[in-house]
């Protein structure tokens, strides 16, 4: 049927581009005007014939034990060239995943596995509802069995904000595992409500979490609430899993091309002495370019876990190859080798654990720090370490690139350095790091 209305549609159009040259009068088509209803009428007829024309491009895959349909409707394009310059535009249609490494696993419909198995039974206790609405990669409004409606946070997760990198992303993986009108089982930690009233659960569809899948798949972090971190070590170790496979917002380029930069995180002093919220200078992130070539750092960012604290570099601000920067919590004058926060609200980084962000001018993650990183997993460029303050200088001891420490003579001892805990590489002629891990002074 779509062939011969196609064809159909293209013996009119050319009879009425005839017409509306010079008016014929057959058919009762005196005029142009009728003329033109006659050429409108026949484009018509022929994107219906186009529309009409099955398509042979949809493709089926399976995935993970699942049959998936990916089906991208053909482009249909018909352009006539006459005395009128009249043309159909291509129009097209496309149904299909977005376009993120690895879509059809960040997307892909549940299944059993490492988070368990939806087709089994869930945990007992667990209270059952009814999936009403999807908020964001987090937030879910539920009916309650037996009960009236309320809103749901998923305990141990964090998904990016709404506007930020790979929260739309977020959101349709929640929606994929759990659509509205899904049955899941709630359980509670040791917390009922957060400060918002909403409830705090793990989400269970059938045997499996959807908290851990979550963030299984990169759509979400994992994040300790105290005291709600039962989950916190399978969390923690969906994260891994998922950052080692670059999944979701961990790919480098998840939210538009990557800068291509070598900066990274090196340390976050989160503790200040005293009181955090009144020494707010004593609280910083430092960070280090490990490149070759100077960073234009307008529009990236520093963040922690939360949804509240955002810290956007200065525009222009440019950090040169191989040097370091400290980014204080509060107010002062800034420089090439340091910047001020001024977050006048208080202390940023949590004391109990937290982690910091940098993302770059597209919100891509290019480097990610936890604050209470363990010694015996994280390697000694993600450990926390001292403060730059003059390493590399003539008078300084290759040996420590982060401190300004003289090369023998003098005999020193950790005693003689502060701050504590700094990078080692090479000789270490003063014998700072006993331990050989790469690190000086760590005890």
């Amino acid at each position: 049927m779509g062939p011969l209305l196609i064809l159909l549609g293209l013996a009119a159009l050319l009879f009425g581009l005839g017409n509306l040259i010079r008016p014929l009068g057959r058919m009762r088509v005196g005029t142009r005007r009728q003329a033109g209803l006659v050429v409108v009428g026949s484009l018509v007829l022929m994107i219906v014939g186009a529309a009409l024309i099955p398509d042979g491009n949809a493709t089926e895959t399976e995935a993970g034990g699942e049959a998936t349909t990916t089906g991208i409707v053909s482009v249909t394009s018909t352009t006539v060239a006459a005395t009128t310059s009249i043309s159909i535009a291509a129009t097209a249609t496309t149904v299909s995943l977005p376009s993120i490494p690895e879509a059809d696993v960040v997307f892909a419909p549940p299944g059993p596995g490492p988070s368990g198995d939806p087709g089994a039974a869930p945990p007992a206790g667990g209270e059952m509802a009814t999936v009403t609405s999807i908020t964001d990669g987090d937030t879910l409004d539920v009916s309650l069995a037996g009960g009236g409606p309320d809103t749901v946070r998923l305990i141990g997760t964090n998904s990016p904000e709404p506007g930020e990198c790979f929260a739309d992303e977020s959101s349709r993986t929640l929606s994929t595992l759990i659509p509205v009108g899904t049955e899941v089982a709630m359980t509670v930690d040791v917390s009922d409500r957060d400060q918002y009233d909403r409830l705090l659960r793990y989400l269970w569809l059938g045997g499996m979490s959807v908290n851990e899948e979550m963030v299984r798949r990169g759509a979400a972090i994992s994040r300790r609430y105290p005291p709600d971190t039962t989950m916190a070590a399978r969390l923690d170790q969906a994260q891994a899993e998922a950052q080692d496979r670059q999944l979701g917002l961990w790919e480098p380029d998840a939210c538009g091309p990557d800068a291509g930069a070598e900066i990274v995180l090196t340390m976050i002093e989160a503790d200040a002495p005293g009181d955090d919220n009144e020494n707010l200078n004593a609280e910083y992130v430092q960070l280090s370019n490990r490149g070759d070539i100077a960073v234009d750092m307008t529009g990236w960012v520093l963040k922690d876990e939360s949804a509240s604290h955002r810290f956007e570099f200065p525009a222009g601000f440019t950090l040169g190859a191989g040097a370091g920067l400290t980014i204080f919590t509060g107010c002062g004058p800034d420089s090439a080798t340091s910047l001020h926060w001024c977050n006048v609200g208080g202390a940023v980084w949590n004391n109990d654990g937290d982690t910091a962000f940098l993302l770059d001018h597209n919100g891509n993650i290019v480097h990610s720090l936890p604050t209470m990183a363990p010694t015996t997993t994280t390697p000694a460029a993600a450990t926390t370490l001292a403060p730059i303050s003059g390493g590399g200088g003539d008078d300084c001891d290759p040996s420590y690139p982060d401190v300004c420490i003289p090369p023998p003579p003098p005999d020193l001892d950790c005693g003689d350095i502060q701050p504590r805990r700094f990078r080692v590489v090479g000789s270490d002629p003063h014998g700072f790091d006993g331990e050989g891990d790469g690190i000086g002074c760590e005890s």
